[in-house]
C-alpha cells in the first residue's frame, strides 16, 4: 500500500479576479445562452446569461445602496433556491462575503455564526427564520440589516439600487483578487461548536475548474444537448456551493430544488431532466429502494433482483477491463444485460429524469454494490471525498477508471498522504487558509502545508483512497478491541427496512447497535404481507420484523472478525433527526447526542 500519492494539476491557478467575473464575461460573449432554470408558478423557465448578469448587477447595486461594502459579511439562511445564487454572485461582485446558515439552525447556532463572523446583514427565507434571528438580535450589535426573501427582499434591494451607477459595482468587482475571502462556511459541529472555514476565491476557482476540466464528460455533454443539473443539495453545505460555482463557471444549466423528499424531488427531476446530478448516497439509496419496492408490488421482485445481479456483474467486468485484470463482459453477460435494459435499467434512469448518464456522490460512503448497480444501469457514479476545509472534493474516481468502494484518487493538483496513525492528510490549492478567529484550531489541522482531516484511510497501489473511519469515532471495547463503525453501519443500512444504524460499545464488553426503521420500507413490508399499516412504535417488538433486522446484522458481521461484530441490537420507534439534535444539517450522526438520548436503551443492551 502507498503512503502518499499526488496527481499533477490540469489547470493553473487564477492570477487576477474573483468568482463574479465570469457572470459578466459570459453575458458579453453569449448573452442568449441559457444558464439557469427557474421555477415560477410551478413551471420551469429559462434564464439567459444576459438576464443573470442584469439581475446580479441590479441586486449588487441595491446592496451597495443599503451600505454593504467591500469585505462585509452577509449571512444567507435559506433552503436551496434561485435567489441564493443571485445573492452569492451579487455579494462577490462587490467584494462582500456570504456566510451560509442552515435554515434548520437553532437560535443559539444562528447567534454563534452571526456573532463569530461579525455579519453586518442577514438574508432569511421566511418569517420563521426571521423570528429565529430576531430572538437573538439583541446579542448581535454588528447586525444592521435583515431581509426576507418571501417578503420581497430582492425587489426591495433592486429598487433601492436604481440610483447607483453600475460602474460602481464593477469598480468593486475589479478590486477583488483571488486570495480575497469568498465565504466563511461553518462546520457541522458533530463534536463541538461550529468553526468558520475561511475559503478564498482562488480555492473555489481551482476546485471548480479542476473538476470541470478533469470530469469533462460530466460537465460538458457531448451529445449535442446542453449539460444541466438540478441542485438539491443544501447551498449551506460546501458540496452544494461548489456545484453552484462549477455550474456557473462551466455554463451548465443550473436549477434549484429545495426539498429532498422523493414526493417533491422526483417530479422536478422529471420536468427539469438534468444530464447529471450531484448528491449524497442517501439519494441514490432512495432511488434504488423505490425501484425495488415498485417491482415487488408489481410481482416482479424476482426479475428485478436478477437485473440487479446482472448489472453488478456487468459493471464489475467493465471495471476489471479498465484496470487490466479482465476481458470485460462476456457475450452472454452482454445479452443478459441488454434484456434488462428496457425492463429495469431504463426505468431507473427515468426516475432521475431520463437523461442522466453521470452522477457525483459525496458526503458519506456509498456501498460498492450500489455504485456497481447504477453503473450497470447506465449511470456512472463518481464517488469522491472531501471536507469543508478542502472546499469540497479532495479525491474522486476519474472517468474511465472508476473503482467502486473507494473515493478515488486525489483530484489533479493535490496530494493525499497517510500519516503513521492512518490519518488522511491533504495538500493542494483547494485547502482552506484556516478557521476564522481560531488560530489554535487552525494550528491543530494545518501541519506544515498539510490538512490533517481526522479521517482514517488507506491508499491502494493505484493511488485510490478508501476511508475506513474517523479517529474520534473509533469504538474501543472494555476488552481493548478497536472497531471502526462506518462499514458495519453502512451494511446494516443497506437492508430495505433499515433507515439508520449507530454502533455503541465504548468501554463495554461488546459492540451493539441502535437501529431505526425506514418509513416507506416498513409500509411496503406490511403491505406485501397483507397486514394493516401500523406506526413504528407498534412494530419494534414484532418478532418477524426483528428477524429481518437480524439478517441485516448477520450480513454486516461477515465484514469483520467475531470480536468486532454486532452482538446485540435494539430497534427504536423514532428517527434520529436534526430537530432532535441527533443529526447535523448535512445528515451526519451526532453519536454522543444519540447515545445520551438513548442511554436507557443502550444500558438495556448490556445486562449486568
Amino acid at each position: 500500500m502507498l503512503r502518499e500519492f499526488g496527481v499533477p494539476p490540469v489547470v493553473t491557478g487564477p492570477v487576477v479576479g474573483g468568482l463574479a467575473d465570469c457572470v459578466f464575461r459570459y453575458a458579453g460573449e453569449e448573452p442568449e445562452r441559457v444558464v439557469l432554470g427557474r421555477k415560477v408558478d410551478g413551471v420551469w423557465r429559462d434564464v439567459t446569461s444576459g438576464e443573470l448578469a442584469a439581475e446580479v448587477l441590479a441586486l449588487a447595486k441595491g446592496l451597495l445602496a443599503r451600505g454593504i461594502g467591500f469585505g462585509d459579511r452577509v449571512a444567507v439562511m435559506s433552503r436551496t433556491r434561485y435567489e441564493w445564487t443571485l445573492f452569492d454572485f451579487a455579494l462577490w461582485a462587490i467584494g462582500a462575503q456570504p456566510v451560509p446558515v442552515y435554515p434548520t439552525s437553532s437560535a443559539e447556532q444562528v447567534h454563534w455564526i452571526l456573532y463569530d463572523s461579525g455579519c453586518a446583514a442577514c438574508v432569511v427565507e421566511d418569517e420563521d427564520q426571521a423570528m429565529t434571528v430576531g430572538s437573538v438580535i439583541e446579542r448581535l450589535p454588528g447586525l444592521r440589516l435583515l431581509w426576507q426573501l418571501d417578503a420581497g427582499a430582492v425587489a426591495e434591494l433592486v429598487e433601492a439600487g436604481r440610483s447607483v451607477d453600475g460602474d460602481v459595482v464593477h469598480r468593486h468587482r475589479r478590486a477583488v483578487t483571488p486570495d480575497a475571502v469568498a465565504t466563511v462556511i461553518y462546520t457541522s459541529g458533530t463534536t463541538g461548536r461550529p468553526k468558520g472555514c475561511v475559503l478564498t476565491h482562488a480555492n473555489f476557482m481551482f476546485e471548480a475548474d479542476t473538476l470541470v476540466d478533469r470530469w469533462e464528460s460530466v460537465f460538458r455533454s457531448g451529445s449535442g444537448e446542453q449539460p444541466s443539473t438540478l441542485l438539491f443539495l443544501p447551498l449551506a453545505h460546501v458540496f452544494g456551493r461548489m456545484v453552484e460555482v462549477a455550474a456557473v463557471r462551466a455554463r451548465v444549466k443550473l436549477g434549484h430544488q429545495p426539498v429532498l423528499a422523493a414526493a417533491e424531488l422526483l417530479p422536478d427531476l422529471a420536468a427539469f431532466r438534468p444530464t447529471f446530478v450531484l448528491g449524497v448516497p442517501y439519494v441514490f439509496e432512495k432511488v434504488f429502494a423505490a425501484a425495488r419496492r415498485k417491482a415487488e408490488a408489481e410481482g416482479r421482485r424476482g426479475p428485478f433482483d436478477r437485473a440487479v445481479d446482472t448489472a453488478v456483474r456487468y459493471a464489475e467486468a467493465r471495471e476489471q477491463k479498465a484496470f487490466g485484470t479482465g476481458p470485460g463482459p462476456s457475450a452472454g453477460l452482454r445479452m443478459e444485460h441488454q434484456l434488462f435494459e428496457k425492463l429495469v435499467y431504463g426505468k431507473v434512469r427515468e426516475a432521475l429524469g431520463g437523461r442522466v448518464r453521470h452522477a457525483m456522490s459525496g458526503g458519506s460512503a456509498m456501498s460498492r454494490r450500489l455504485g456497481l448497480f447504477f453503473d450497470g444501469a447506465g449511470i456512472t457514479v463518481f464517488e469522491g471525498y472531501g471536507l469543508t476545509e478542502s472546499c469540497a472534493a479532495a479525491t474522486a474516481n476519474p472517468p474511465g477508471a472508476t473503482k467502486y468502494g473507494t473515493v478515488g484518487r486525489p483530484i489533479p493538483g493535490s496530494t493525499v498522504h497517510i500519516a503513521d496513525d492512518g490519518e488522511v492528510w491533504l495538500r493542494g490549492a483547494h485547502v482552506f487558509s484556516g478557521y476564522l478567529n481560531d488560530p489554535r484550531a487552525t494550528e491543530e489541522v494545518l501541519r506544515g502545508g498539510w490538512l490533517a482531516t481526522g479521517d482514517l484511510g488507506r491508499l491502494d497501489h493505484d493511488g485510490y483512497l478508501t476511508i475506513t473511519g474517523r479517529k474520534k469515532e473509533i469504538l474501543v471495547t472494555s476488552n481493548g478491541k478497536s472497531v471502526a463503525p462506518a462499514a458495519l453501519e453502512e451494511r446494516v443500512r443497506s437492508h430495505p427496512l433499515v433507515s439508520q444504524c449507530v454502533l455503541v460499545g465504548n468501554d463495554r464488553p461488546f459492540i451493539a447497535a441502535l437501529v431505526t426503521l425506514d418509513v416507506e420500507g416498513m409500509a411496503h413490508w406490511l403491505s406485501m404481507r397483507g397486514l394493516p399499516q401500523r406506526p413504528a412504535e407498534q412494530l419494534v417488538g414484532d418478532p418477524e420484523l426483528a428477524a429481518e433486522v437480524r439478517r441485516a446484522v448477520v450480513a454486516a458481521n461477515t465484514l469483520v472478525s467475531q470480536a468486532e461484530g454486532i452482538r446485540a441490537f435494539r430497534v427504536l420507534p423514532g428517527q434520529f433527526t436534526e430537530e432532535r439534535g441527533l443529526l447535523t444539517p448535512s445528515l451526519k450522526l451526532k453519536r454522543r447526542a444519540i447515545e445520551k438520548a438513548y442511554a436507557r436503551e443502550v444500558a438495556e443492551l448490556y445486562p449486568s
